[in-house]
């Protein structure tokens, strides 16, 4: 009996392993209607390849302002996922709560990274305070889409599209001359936290705060030409204010001639268009070679698990999310770039050849630079502030007086900075 007990016992320790129930790690993320499909193809993929750790999602945040706002409710009661995606320009928040967990020492102690195609930029993404916190995951620049029918309806070049904001108005302006329900442009100002606000001022070099973070710096003449060209787009090509879902709605449908917005909608758009008309992607316009930068939408990856094994299982969850077969995917199902260097210049060399419109935002990728986040405790109030007074300018009641905006808003959020 004894012998049996033994032999009982030794088969069930060597036998454990294999029976063992899978670690869970829950994962949330945001906007369902854009990444459902991605995070689906990349969770099989990788639970195919990692049978002991099962990936369980969470319904989906409705917006990154949600996302950010449910896990700090949850970091309170203590039922925050193990990990959660979140906008690039959020990282701050959850680094100064003391809720995101640094990735240094897995990214120190993992060789294999850089043969991933993992790569400094991806780490200064997501870098605060000297540690990295984040890995970016899906990220969109601001690109003009084109309906190159109404571009030729109106008499323009299909193949010289504009590359300053006089030219797209001179442009929009011959297509809404087309008349009917066509509108000559729009742009999507309503992107969550003030992104098309930053876009145009940073393509002129200019920056939201001084370097100290002290003071309002939009307020000079790079900010004032940024809301002189979205004054203009109301009182000379007559633009309606339309959200962002009805913005991509009706450019989908053929009624818009130029539309501004991220290239994260591309998949989604193009999707829409079904064939009903010729889409072209360009490059945003007023960039000022030298200086002018593109604020980097789209999201990252933070871990949020403490525990140790969770811990362990959530960095290989990262690895293979943001590397080469994860970034593959959200290329391939989205508009967004992977910034995963093997993805883009290995597995994705084709797709871009034959996915010209996908290929725009990768060609400004030299202009990468971060989607700034207000500091303090009034960071997501900031935010709230600069969008109603550019609501002022879009529903047009202040369209002709876009200076006085600018120095209204410039003082508002002066009120809401932290006391240096």
């Amino acid at each position: 009996m004894t012998k049996t007990f033994l032999l009982a016992a030794a088969f069930a320790v060597l036998a454990g392993p294999a029976f063992a129930e899978p670690t869970e790690i829950v994962v949330q993320y945001p906007y369902g209607e854009l990444f459902n499909e991605t995070q689906k193809q990349i969770a099989e993929a990788f639970m195919a390849k990692n049978p002991d750790i099962k990936v369980t999602f969470r319904a989906p945040y409705e917006s990154y302002e949600e996302a950010t706002q449910k896990v700090l409710r949850e970091a309170i009661t203590k039922q925050m996922p193990d990990y959660t995606f979140q906008g690039l320009n959020r990282v701050r928040i959850f680094v100064e709560r003391g809720i995101a967990q640094p990735l240094d020492e897995f990214i120190k102690a993992d060789k294999e990274l850089e043969s991933e195609g993992f790569h400094a930029a991806m780490y200064d993404i997501g870098a605060m305070n000297g540690k990295v916190w984040a890995l970016p995951f899906a990220i969109s620049l601001p690109v003009s889409y084109y309906n190159l029918d109404l571009v030729e309806k109106a008499g323009g070049d299909a193949n010289n599209l504009p590359t300053t904001w006089e030219g797209v108005i001179e442009l929009a302006k011959k297509i809404e001359a087309l008349g009917g329900d066509v509108n000559g442009v729009t742009y999507c100002w309503d992107i969550t936290g003030n992104w098309l606000w930053q876009a145009p001022v940073f393509a002129r070099g200019g920056s939201m705060l001084t370097e100290d973070e002290s003071k309002v710096a939009f307020d000079g003449a790079e900010g004032r030409d940024a809301m002189r060209v979205i004054g203009r787009f109301v009182t000379e090509v007559g633009m309606p204010n339309l959200s962002q879902p009805d913005g991509r709605a009706a450019f989908a449908a053929g009624k818009t001639g130029i539309h501004f917005t991220s290239t994260s909608d591309l998949a989604k758009i193009t999707d829409m268009i079904g064939g009903k008309f010729r889409l072209k992607t360009w490059r945003f316009p007023g960039v000022v070679e030298g200086k002018g930068r593109l604020p980097a939408g789209g999201n990252v990856g933070l871990m949020l698990a403490t525990d140790p094994a969770k811990k362990a299982a959530v960095w290989r969850l990262m690895k293979f999310w943001h590397g080469p077969e994860g970034a593959a995917i959200v290329a391939k199902t989205t508009g967004y770039m992977p910034p995963n260097k093997k993805a883009n210049e290995v597995l994705l060399k084709d797709f871009y050849e034959t996915h010209p419109n996908n290929y725009t935002a990768v060609s400004q990728l030299p202009l990468l630079t971060k989607w700034y986040a207000f500091p303090g405790e009034n960071g997501l109030k900031i935010t709230d502030v600069i969008k109603d007074h550019m609501n002022s300018v879009v529903n047009g009641k202040r369209a002709a007086e876009t200076d006085a905006v600018v120095t209204d808003m410039a003082a508002d959020v002066q009120k809401l900075l932290p006391k240096k």
